[in-house]
């Protein structure tokens, strides 16, 4: 085998158990939207909640899934390889020390300045009484949560690289049974309900940090305390991470951005939005978080060896992946919008005219999961690359992008012209990106990537027709058999992806089959193995 082949099936192979691993967690997550839908269905007190829990989320992506992960793993890794694992648990140790440090800064401060952070956020909830206060009576009680995930974070950096990949992916279910858990069993026991839900949060927050200690040790680190803050992979780490705050996490910033502007339309608008973006965000994170988290330790190990042409290689496969995956999902999200909304939220406080709010929403985020995928592959590339200033740069003026656009069309669709502003941002920052690497690595061979795409048309075109015709078969804003609906959105769903799936074996997409031969090999499958 190939060192090219070596990597792409590291990338694979980790790609494969992080997605089963997320998928649990994403399915958790959606009985957790289920589950707080039919309690708490739209209004005001759920409006506050997401407004609430937008700010401690959003420090989460910046200092955990977003900055941290970014310009901790690479650093790591090159410890590890060149200095031996002495060195690398040295370096752990301190960084577990001053992220203890500035954490307990962090929380500390946003739970004094949780008045005006709330207000910045929410600033459209002026008008409604009483909306404000209870958002910031739930984000002073949320905002510890930020201190254990983003420990959390630096954890599941070092297991990635250590090659575990499982319990750090498994985590998040801790977080949603936590809120399911609070939403049935706290709620109908407090005067405020809704404060179940921020209880459910910090809960989770716990439980998450708990369980990744046991394996940590296991792997030979431990959590002494270390000041050598002086230590120069520390110090790289802290020069890449400063600056990758404003540039790693820009999804989310213009997140936070279309909830503020939501705030000013009709009640309801942020639930919707939020809904739309919760059921946008499963495939993104079953498939396309996992990819950026597989594929980010094999491109650091390949930058630290100067290895130009297995970086390209791993980048380019893993773009290609990106598009096999998402534009499918990309179309099924959009046909079958109102059908997964009217199946799984349509009941207790949650009506036929929410689930075609939140459907309506979801159609417009949709056509940015592609471009939001390629982001997420693109941007780690630079900070493999140890460049954070050109994340940083194309995210400022991603940011301006979705605030113009959001403006604009706000006026003219409502929420529904909030989800497009972010998805015409989300298109300009993988565009900027993908262009600025291109010239920065040299040919990317953005013909192959092409030529996957054509080949990819036939299926989708097919994949479509079938699942407008199942689809179309039921009126699904109005009541019906959950079991009879079940099974038409469950056949609609398989028969589009088999049509798909054997459209891009018949016209030779060869990712899709040495990704079938990596899944053979692993599983010991009779057919596509590739070891013989």
């Amino acid at each position: 085998m190939t060192a090219a082949n070596h990597e792409k099936k590291q990338i694979a192979r980790a790609t494969g158990i992080l997605t089963v691993a997320t998928m649990i967690s994403r399915v958790a997550g959606l009985i957790r939207d289920v589950v707080v839908a039919a309690v708490f269905g739209v209004g005001m007190v759920t409006d506050a909640f997401f407004v609430a829990f937008t700010i401690p989320n959003l420090l989460r992506r910046f200092f955990a899934e977003g900055s941290l992960t970014a310009a901790f793993v690479p650093t790591f890794t090159d410890v590890l390889q060149k200095e031996g694992t002495a060195e690398a648990r040295q370096v752990v140790r301190i960084c577990w020390t001053i992220l203890l440090l500035v954490l307990a800064g962090v929380t500390l401060l946003g739970i004094l300045t949780s008045p005006w952070l709330v207000k910045l956020v929410g600033y459209g909830f002026s008008g409604s009484a009483g909306k404000l206060a209870l958002t910031d009576l739930l984000n002073r009680l949320m905002f510890p949560y930020i201190f254990f995930v983003s420990l959390v974070a630096l954890f599941a950096g070092v297991l990635n690289v250590s090659g575990h990949f499982l319990l750090p992916a498994l985590s998040p279910v801790m977080l949603n049974l936590a809120m399911i858990g609070s939403a049935l069993v706290l709620a109908p026991r407090m005067e405020q309900p809704i404060m179940a839900l921020a209880f459910g949060v910090l809960i989770g927050g716990v439980l998450q940090f708990a369980m990744q200690i046991p394996v940590l040790y296991r792997y030979g680190y431990d959590l002494r305390l270390n000041f050598n803050f002086r230590h120069s992979a520390v110090v790289r780490v802290a020069r890449l991470m400063l600056p990758g705050i404003f540039g790693v996490a820009i999804y989310q910033v213009n997140v936070v951005v279309t909830r503020l502007l939501a705030s000013f339309l009709q009640e309801g608008s942020v639930s919707w939005l939020y809904y739309g973006q919760r059921l946008f965000e499963f495939p993104q994170g079953v498939f396309v978080v996992s990819l950026a988290q597989a594929v980010l330790p094999t491109m650091s190990r390949q930058a630290a060896a100067d290895d130009q042409v297995g970086f390209r290689d791993s980048l380019r496969f893993a773009m290609i992946l990106i598009l096999l995956v998402t534009i499918p999902a990309a179309l099924g999200l959009i046909l079958c919008n109102q059908a997964v909304y009217s199946l799984f939220f349509m009941r207790g406080s949650f009506t036929a005219f929410d689930v075609s709010q939140a459907a309506l929403a979801l159609a417009w985020y949709a056509p940015g999961l592609l471009f939001v995928g390629i982001s997420r592959v693109v941007v780690p590339s630079f900070y493999a690359m140890k460049d954070t200033r050109t994340p940083v740069l194309v995210s400022f003026c991603t940011l301006l992008v979705n605030v113009v656009a959001g403006l604009v069309l706000m006026r003219i669709m409502g929420h529904a012209g909030l989800a497009l502003a972010l998805t015409i941002a989300s298109v300009f920052n993988a565009v900027a990106l993908t262009l600025l690497l291109s010239r920065r690595l040299g040919n990317l061979d953005f013909a192959l990537i092409w030529r996957t795409l054509l080949r990819m048309l036939p299926g989708l075109g097919l994949m479509t027709l079938v699942v407008v015709l199942l689809i179309s078969q039921v009126d699904w804003l109005t009541p019906g058999s959950f079991t009879v609906r079940f099974l038409l959105l469950g056949t609609t769903v398989v028969a589009g992806s088999l049509v798909y799936v054997a459209c891009l074996w018949m016209f030779g997409v060869k990712e899709m089959r040495q990704a079938w031969g990596i899944v053979a090999n692993r599983f010991s499958l009779p057919f596509g193995r590739t070891d013989r």
